[in-house]
């Protein structure tokens, strides 16, 4: 009997730690799928698409958190091969969207007001997303 005992309080907390472990890993799922940071830029994935088949995005959004004006530019191309070239001048504490833009890879840049490039890479634009641009 007494060792029943034993028996069952190890598996109530075997069974009390891997659901900590595992609500713990969830959390940190959520958060890594939800925000991506890279360098001084944060890209905030927004609610999945009613319509997953869409071939554009509703919107992609960028907050600018400098101490001063930018412009936020990306140059992709759409399914057709066709150039797409987007500007953006975000002043500072602002926020400005591109609207129904087409899914696929750009590549984009941030430009300061006295014409310096902050930051430019690539990024697959697949779905409505909001990036901050911070100092690093």
């Amino acid at each position: 009997m007494k060792f029943l005992k034993h028996q069952t309080v190890f598996i109530f907390l075997i069974f009390f730690f891997s659901q900590k472990i595992i609500a713990q890993s969830d959390f940190e799922k959520v958060l890594k799928t939800g925000e991506v940071l890279v360098n001084g830029l944060t890209f905030f994935k927004g609610a999945k698409s009613s319509n997953i088949n869409s071939k554009t995005i509703e919107s992609i959004c960028v907050k600018n958190k400098l101490a001063e004006k930018i412009t936020f530019k990306i140059v992709g191309k759409d399914e057709d091969d066709n150039d797409i070239k987007k500007d953006l001048v975000i002043q500072k504490d602002g926020k400005e969207c591109f609207l129904e833009l087409p899914k696929g890879v750009y590549t984009y840049e941030i430009v300061l007001a006295n014409k310096e490039v902050y930051k430019k890479g690539e990024y697959k634009f697949n779905e409505e997303i909001t990036i901050t641009v911070k100092e690093e």
